[in-house]
């Protein structure tokens, strides 16, 4: 049984005067301990299909599983990183890591310590009685990560989460979320419109095509790549033979949409 499992799931935004079909009979299966990125143009449905695996949206059709249960039975098992860091500016890091596990009721003696060392593990030890405004936004967004990991969610979800930051501070997190979560053995899903990303961070790539939103091809990334560092996987010739492959197939959907 896989760990994760969308069945046959199609979803549609209804108004007073028509329906757009955003999604259409999407299957996937996500092993425990995978790293999967959804890759496609703007508009292909990427990210309602994240709030549908969150269980933030209920899909017109299908269903979604994780380790055997409805996704809405399991909301509090899953962690969503999004595009902006969202710290509360009012609390200091510390206390913006600890937001989680107070929210569920989880503030155990053990969890101050642990994210003390969590954030002292990704380079924040001297900023954690900061406020938000006073740090970068690289480092903002690895505050938010561990806030994300410290409740130990099954599920990691990541809508773009590298995004808004410049180039270089992009390519140092790809790094330290790709270690952390093969150090805890985490499960995740990257929504991405960058293929270099998608192919440095990922063990499968799902593209999707648009209108509406379709899985067109699944792409496996060669053991070689998942077994460096995502820096050091852009360096290797499988990537380029890969990044070329998913180019090629992303303009022909391109092309064929436009027809």
């Amino acid at each position: 049984m896989s760990f994760l499992s969308l069945n046959q799931v199609s979803h549609q935004y209804f108004s007073e005067k028509n329906y757009t079909k955003a999604l259409d009979n999407i299957n996937m299966t996500v092993e425990e301990g995978s790293f999967i990125s959804i890759l496609g143009p703007s508009g292909c449905g990427k990210t309602t299909l994240l709030s549908i695996v969150s269980g933030l949206i209920r899909p017109t059709r299908g269903e979604v599983r994780l380790a055997g249960k409805q996704v809405q039975d399991t909301e509090a098992e899953i962690g969503y990183m999004l595009q902006q860091d969202y710290l509360f500016p009012w609390k200091t890091i510390l206390e913006n890591v600890l937001i989680g596990p107070k929210i569920q009721q989880k503030q155990t003696s053990a969890i101050k310590p642990k994210a003390i060392e969590f954030l002292k593990e990704i380079g924040l030890e001297n900023v954690i009685n900061a406020y938000p405004a006073e740090l970068s936004g690289g480092m903002r967004q690895r505050a938010a990560l561990i806030r994300t990991l410290i409740t130990d969610p099954m599920l990691l979800l990541l809508d773009e989460p590298f995004s808004a930051l410049d180039y270089q501070t992009k390519l140092k997190l790809e790094d330290l979320v790709s270690n952390l979560l093969k150090e805890f053995h985490k499960t995740s899903v990257l929504v991405t419109h960058d293929i270099g990303e998608a192919i440095a961070m990922s063990d499968q790539i799902y593209l999707m095509k648009a209108n509406p939103g379709k899985i067109a091809e699944v792409f496996e990334v060669p053991i070689e790549l998942r077994n460096l560092s995502p820096f050091q996987a852009r360096k290797h010739l499988k990537y380029q033979l890969l990044f070329d492959r998913i180019w090629e197939e992303l303009n022909t959907l391109e092309s064929k949409h436009h027809v």
